[in-house]
């Protein structure tokens, strides 16, 4: 239940030397600065550069994955700062590569590549460096503003340090004498156990002690972040750092809003959930941390190998490509199952072209991390068709679609479990909550990060002050309209900014949770009501790769971002189950 990554490289040594090739690889493309306007040289420089691709991806996946697994290892830590540093030379070296692709003008472009079948795999890349053309900047700009990529990105290194690699977990007496540590992996399972509501107080409490501790610190860290996307945006030319996240995949800011607006406004059915909850659990007041506790109590545990078997059995209507790629997708040595000291939080699945996706878990045994499972297992599928169907550099697909594959397993999932004959009513209503709770953490919850991160952007780039009073306040207001909760009560849980690394590491990348749960939501009732080619449609979604633009993927997979119907459909599923989850409690 450990990751194999002699996968990727046998010996310490054999990664070492790729890393030098890496450096090689970067000095000889640097060399074709001034050529790419000759036809000869355009073509070897993108055809060096998708080898450099191939050969990086298996070097950075190799160094991030031995990092992740333990960060207080130094020398893995060395390892994976020198891959950054050789995509800092790369990025600083090759500056000149779109300018000088721009002053080629598109017309000579395309037709050298129509000319060229081996470069065919670059003709999107190419076609959207043309649609981005008013942002990219003349030669000496660009090499101008990778000379600052180390400290663009400086906010999130801090942010893993301080959060990660210097983390511990917190030792506490529960009310019964038991010691516990805490961690960032295991409180949920602790607050999900503990019938002392002072107990639960003290797990959350313990798991945000850091975050208490070091607010200030915190808070200049996202200063640090909304400033790199503010001179980011500025330096390109961008109205705003949502324009400039959003606009590389063509993504109107509309969308964005749009969501933002629904799930803002249409939450009263997540309000009355709140509420039936604290009524139903018995308490005098309701916290955000109650949340993990369960309205039907069930001793069953979910270990590792039950949660795969639980998946495989709810896919297997499913045609049988899918079902042998979710089986390869979990097989041993490609999962690093349960948590380890200095092991990173949270789960994830990491790919690289042409390379077996590897998932990380930290898996406790509850009917949560079960989803868990199958929500990786979707990434990592995605990934298996994008390669099987996609050439190197059209294998990445972006954040926008990453989220459908992913959310689509865990409805599968959901209806096997309601659909189960031999379910108890404490098991139906186990699974209503699961269901809701998937859509209040995935469709409200995110986007209730969302609107934090487009407020906080907001007031930067207006000069407003920024410090850990002013983010702790964004997130108050937050959770006060969207859950009629008043979390200044929990005198930590207003850190929560703080808590979720997304907003450190990937500027508005969680919004695309809420809208990937959309699209997977739709996709998943064409598939199961046997809508003619509907399968057919998500698997063509998930094998296009990167090799469209994601709002055209999601259209032509028959999802349409543009209405605000699509987001809709999320609440009135909310209000259904609400409906369901109130018959059976009665």
């Amino acid at each position: 239940m450990k990751w194999d990554l002699t996968y990727l490289f046998e010996t310490e040594e054999e990664f070492l030397a790729s890393v030098e090739k890496m450096k090689g690889y970067v000095e000889k493309l640097a060399s074709y600065k001034g050529k790419l306007s000759d036809e000869e040289s355009f073509v070897e420089y993108l055809i060096i550069s998708r080898d450099f691709e191939e050969a990086l991806g298996r070097t950075y996946l190799y160094a991030h994955l031995k990092s992740d697994l333990n960060k207080k290892d130094i020398n893995a830590l060395t390892n994976l700062n020198n891959c950054h540093m050789i995509l800092y030379t790369y990025s600083e070296a090759c500056s000149f590569q779109d300018p000088e692709i721009l002053a080629m003008g598109k017309e000579k472009v395309i037709d050298i590549i129509d000319r060229h079948p081996e470069i065919e795999e670059f003709r999107f890349m190419c076609v959207k460096l043309f649609d981005l053309n008013a942002h990219v900047l003349d030669a000496k700009s660009e090499q101008l503003l990778s000379y600052y990529s180390p400290l663009t990105s400086a906010g999130s290194e801090l942010y893993s340090s301080l959060a990660v690699a210097d983390g511990k977990g917190e030792k506490i007496t529960l009310s019964n004498g038991e010691e516990v540590v805490v961690t960032t992996g295991n409180f949920r399972a602790l607050i999900q156990n503990a019938d002392n509501a002072e107990d639960r107080k003290a797990i959350f409490e313990a798991v945000y002690k850091v975050f208490d501790t070091h607010k200030n610190t915190f808070a200049n860290i996202y200063k640090t972040v909304l400033d790199a996307d503010k001179a980011t945006a500025k330096a390109r030319n961008y109205a705003s750092s949502l324009e400039a996240h959003l606009d590389h995949n063509n993504i109107p800011t509309s969308v964005y809003h749009t969501l933002v607006e629904v799930a803002g406004t249409c939450n009263e059915s997540l309000k009355k959930y709140l509420k039936l909850r604290k009524e139903v659990l018995g308490l005098d007041e309701y916290h955000t941390y109650d949340r993990f506790l369960e309205l039907a109590k069930s001793d069953k545990k979910y270990s590792y190998e039950e949660s795969c078997e639980l998946f495989f059995e709810s896919i297997k209507w499913l045609p049988k490509d899918f079902n042998e790629k979710a089986h390869e997708v979990l097989r041993d040595g490609f999962v690093d199952v349960y948590e380890s000291e200095g092991k990173r939080s949270g789960a994830y699945s990491s790919s690289m072209a042409n390379l077996h996706p590897f998932i990380l878990l930290n898996h406790d045994d509850t009917l949560e991390s079960a989803f868990t499972v199958a929500h990786e297992a979707g990434h990592s599928i995605h990934s298996m068709y994008a390669a099987e169907h996609q050439p190197t550099m059209l294998q990445n697909y972006t954040i926008f679609v990453a989220e459908i594959a992913s959310t689509f397993n865990e409805h599968v999932l959901l209806d096997y479990f309601l659909k189960s004959d031999n379910a108890s009513k404490d098991e139906k209503i186990m699974v209503i909550e699961k269901a809701i709770d998937s859509i209040m953490s995935t469709f409200y919850r995110q986007t209730l990060f969302a609107e934090y991160e487009l407020i906080a952007h907001d007031m930067n780039e207006k000069g407003m002050p920024i410090n850990h009073e002013v983010l702790s306040k964004i997130m108050i207001d937050l959770y006060k309209k969207y859950y009629d909760l008043d979390i200044d009560k929990e005198v930590v849980k207003k850190y929560v900014w703080a808590y979720i690394p997304h907003l450190f590491y990937t500027p508005f990348y969680v919004y695309q949770y809420a809208t990937s749960f959309a699209a997977s939501f739709k996709l998943y009732k064409d598939v199961k009501g046997n809508v003619p080619g509907a399968f057919d449609r998500y698997i063509g979604l998930l094998s296009s790769g990167g090799s469209k633009y994601p709002m055209e993927q999601a259209r032509e997979a028959g999802v349409d971002f543009t209405q605000k119907e699509t987001f809709m459909a999320v609440v009135e599923r909310m209000d259904y189950l609400l409906k369901e989850l109130e018959e059976l409690l009665k």
